[in-house]
């Protein structure tokens, strides 16, 4: 397990190909963001992969990152940890902006029921 620092949170690469993914709190993801967060995806992982994305903080995303956040052909499939409505709430907007476009895409109240999901597949 590795740990890596980005300009708004954290990627724990729990295999290789496999993260996890943790936005600090209050960060607003924008394009830029998102760009810095694929080409580490890209450069760190081999594909297909797989991402927890674990929404313990809260955070926003401006209307362009909601367009091109799950849009690398690379991903695989990605559980989403939150046990939080608002955090459920959010993640469902961003799915229903994008109509689900091609995304295998599961939410968790538990962090270990995510990771257990993506080994299934």
């Amino acid at each position: 397990m590795k740990i890596c620092n980005l300009s708004f949170g954290e990627i724990v690469i729990l295999n290789k190909n496999m993260a996890e993914v943790i936005v600090n709190d209050g960060v607003v993801f924008d394009e830029v963001m998102v760009d810095e967060y694929h080409d580490f995806l890209l450069n760190s992982l081999e594909a297909p992969f797989s991402l927890i994305i674990n929404k313990k903080h809260s955070y926003s995303y401006t209307f362009g990152a909601q367009k091109s956040i799950a849009s690398l052909e690379e991903i695989k499939a990605m559980a989403v940890v939150s046990n939080t409505s608002g955090g459920v709430m959010s993640t469902e907007t961003l799915m229903n902006i994008n109509g689900n476009y091609k995304w295998n895409i599961k939410i968790f109240d538990k962090r270990e029921d995510a990771e257990s999901w993506l080994h299934s597949l």
